[in-house]
């Protein structure tokens, strides 16, 4: 089940907004699909991120993944936990697996993202 506080994007990332600032992460359906989570490029603090650009990899025991922005705007953190201890996504992807945050650039920008009523119904399919 995916928190219903957080909006959601087509691509599986999460996003927890607090104020004009998006804090991002991989739901738990992706992480259940990539398996172990071994290696995490992120983007760098001050980069400038656009919404549905690749910005960052998740490497998995199965595969490589990319990471898409969800929305516009400045990176102005990143999970260095995540250098050390990239399977804190496995094991909190909505807690301590969080990947970077986002000050936003366009505080409507988030209306367009999915509910996870909507993520839900997308990931069944």
């Amino acid at each position: 089940m995916n928190p219903q506080e957080l909006r959601y994007t087509a691509e599986h990332e999460w996003v927890r907004l607090v104020g004009d600032v998006a804090e991002v992460g991989i739901t738990a359906y992706a992480q259940e699909a990539l398996g172990d989570i071994v290696y995490v490029s992120l983007p760098k603090v001050g980069d400038s991120v656009a919404a549905g650009d690749a910005c960052g990899e998740v490497e998995s025991t199965k595969s490589v993944s990319d990471i898409y922005a969800p929305l516009t705007g400045t990176v102005t953190e990143v999970n260095d936990v995540l250098d050390a201890s990239p399977q804190t996504i496995n094991e909190a992807p909505y807690l301590g697996g969080w990947l970077f945050k986002v000050k936003l650039t366009n505080p409507t920008e988030p209306e367009a993202l999915l509910s996870a009523d909507q993520y839900e119904e997308q990931t069944r399919a």
